[in-house]
């Protein structure tokens, strides 16, 4: 190939296109790799390909062994296998294993990879429970945050309440030092982040409202939930839905 070149680049004949000479360059080439390909001797794999496909593309004829015993037993050229014909017409393909790999191999990769496939599939699997349940708990904790300020709030719209009512009666000092609110405790209601008020006292916000709840209603016959203050118990029980936020809803 190199030596055409070097004569084409030697070759100045005038008027001679370039294109011309290209075009030939690629001819020639064409034709010498046709030559080389008929000339070069086939390998010994190829040969036995070239045998194995000719043999199967040829129909067993009366020399195959296997063949004569058939047709002593009646069977014909093109009919099915079987006593009944439903069996196979055309024999079994071979499969010609050409790799370099043992028995089973591929098998084993097969399930190597569905083995793969499962992992991953059970890790996505574990992932989305775990973001599941970390938005559930996320919820859950939302909830209570917003229950426990809703439960402060009533505390202290109920101190408050309890304030008033106790001074009605010259009541003038609380029941419990945590019945009434603090004047420090009305500044910081209003603050995003004060401090409990109800630390002073072991007792929860749930416990307090309860305790709370109660002494209004049998102290002062009053409903935080209805903001009404009833005559009597009587009237109290007979129109009120109930001593807690559940009853009222």
């Amino acid at each position: 190939y190199l030596l055409e070149l070097l004569m084409l680049r030697q070759d100045v004949r005038p008027g001679l296109p370039m294109v011309r000479r290209v075009k030939e360059a690629i001819h020639k080439e064409e034709k010498q790799k046709e030559a080389n390909e008929k000339n070069r001797q086939k390998s010994i794999k190829e040969e036995e390909k070239e045998r194995r496909d000719l043999v199967l593309k040829s129909a067993l004829g009366n020399e195959n062994k296997g063949f004569a015993l058939l047709q002593k037993m009646g069977y014909k050229s093109g009919q099915a296998l079987g006593k009944s014909g439903e069996g196979i017409v055309e024999p079994i393909p071979l499969n010609i294993k050409t790799g370099l790999s043992g028995l089973g191999h591929e098998e084993f990769k097969k399930r190597k990879a569905e083995e793969k496939l499962e992992n991953y599939r059970q890790k996505l699997h574990m992932k989305k429970q775990a973001n599941e349940q970390a938005a559930d708990q996320f919820r859950i904790r939302f909830k209570n945050k917003q229950e426990e300020r809703k439960m402060e709030g009533d505390l202290r719209k109920s101190q408050r309440a309890c304030q008033q009512l106790d001074m009605q009666k010259d009541i003038d000092v609380p029941k419990e030092t945590w019945y009434w609110l603090t004047p420090e405790e009305e500044d910081k209601e209003d603050e995003e982040d004060k401090e409990d008020e109800c630390t002073s006292s072991d007792l929860s916000v749930s416990e307090k409202l309860h305790i709370l709840t109660a002494y209004l209603r049998e102290e002062h016959f009053y409903c935080i939930w209805c903001g009404t203050t009833y005559e009597d118990s009587e009237d109290l029980s007979s129109n009120c839905p109930g001593d807690s936020a559940a009853d009222h809803d």
